[in-house]
């Protein structure tokens, strides 16, 4: 007689299910089969923690360099509304020779003058010929420029 005791009813039918016999699994593969799986999720643990990581330090070299270049840029729109100022416009155009304009005339579409034209104050009239004569200057009526 065996060991084992005769099952009957639902007993037999549940342990006709199980497996009887040397025929049970190695361990073996198992076991390398979890080593390797918990080794390879260290192994893409540890190389996504790196792109992280060099994802960190290439984001604080941009922040460094934005800074740098918006540090930059006030620095040259302070320089732009230093030369832009009304003094430092005025200042410059004397430096060129420039002076403030006199009163203006106007010209009308039939080609009246409208207005009284003047010299700018502070300016000596030139001893040479200007650039452009007016037509009344001319004896002939017609406007020349000097060299033509």
């Amino acid at each position: 007689m065996s060991s084992r005791p005769e099952l009957t009813g639902r007993a037999a039918r549940l342990a006709r299910l199980l497996p009887t016999g040397p025929g049970r699994a190695a361990r073996t593969p198992f076991v390398l089969l979890v080593v390797l799986l918990l080794g390879g999720g260290l192994i893409a643990l540890l190389v996504l923690n790196s792109a992280v990581s060099e994802g960190a330090f290439q984001l604080d070299d941009l922040q460094r360099e934005t800074k740098n270049l918006t540090d930059e840029e006030q620095a040259l729109q302070r320089d732009i509304d230093a030369y832009s100022a009304p003094e430092a416009l005025q200042r410059r155009a004397r430096e060129l020779g420039m002076v403030p304009g006199g009163d203006p005339a106007f010209l009308g579409p039939d080609g009246s003058v409208k207005g009284v034209p003047s010299p700018a104050p502070g300016v000596r009239p030139a001893a040479h010929v200007p650039l452009v004569l007016a037509p009344e200057a001319m004896p002939d009526g017609t406007a020349t420029t000097p060299g033509r």
